[in-house]
């Protein structure tokens, strides 16, 4: 269930390739692809190898799985991250599309999504979709008809507020990578796999391991 690798580079350099095959593909198959960015520390150096990729990438979108209702420049906005490690060399012609809560119409029309890459904290959490927040309710219906969600002030680190793509938004792609790194990660996705009561049960990261939806790839480092 879970792909190890030897190192992070391992990990980036598999990542990245499955991405940017599933980008060709959707770019074969339909002349457009979508991709679902995140945040965090493990996919700085995959969009390092995907800025580089040969792809169309004038018919690629970009969007975001969340992103903090911060400044531009902030080191805590994952838009700098792609203006930084993925809007370079060839992908500097993607089409990018901020997630704002204006973005439902055109994010509907790009669906499904071809392939979304998440992070995952040591609380479970993927996206933006935390623990306690109170958009949880609504947000993490699996036939929800919202794509994205408001988190107010408060939740995650840093705690500010956020805007975020539903667990239903998720739901609505043909390849989800989600990137860890660390042992406690690692444990935190055992128990989310596991079916029943138990530790996993709260962790938002098991509503998209215990579904049958769309295929999820598990790429782990320990470091």
């Amino acid at each position: 269930m879970i792909e190890v690798f030897s190192t992070s580079e391992d990990l980036a350099d598999a990542a990245a390739g499955a991405i940017e095959a599933a980008l060709e593909g959707a770019l074969d198959a339909r002349g457009r692809a979508c991709l679902v960015a995140t945040g965090g520390r493990s996919p700085g150096p995959v969009y390092d190898r995907l800025a580089r990729a040969d792809l169309d990438w004038a018919h690629v979108a970009v969007t975001l799985s969340d992103e903090r209702h911060v400044d531009a420049n902030s080191p805590n906005s994952n838009a700098r991250l792609l203006r930084e490690r993925l809007f370079v060399g060839n992908a500097a012609q993607a089409q990018y599309l901020p997630l704002t809560d204006y973005a439902e119409r055109v994010l509907r029309k790009l669906l499904p999504f071809d392939a979304v890459i998440l992070g995952m904290g040591e609380d479970g959490h993927i996206a933006s979709l935390i623990p306690g927040s109170p958009v949880m309710a609504h947000a993490m219906d699996p036939d929800g008809g919202a794509l994205t969600a408001e988190s107010p002030q408060g939740f995650g680190s840093p705690p500010v507020p956020r805007i975020t793509l539903t667990l239903s938004a998720l739901l609505q792609s043909r390849a989800i990578f989600l990137l860890i790194a660390g042992e406690a990660k690692r444990q935190v996705i055992l128990a989310a796999a596991e079916p029943g009561p138990g530790p996993g049960a709260d962790y938002p990261v098991r509503a998209i391991l215990n579904q049958d939806r769309v295929p999820v790839r598990i790429l782990w480092t320990a470091n």
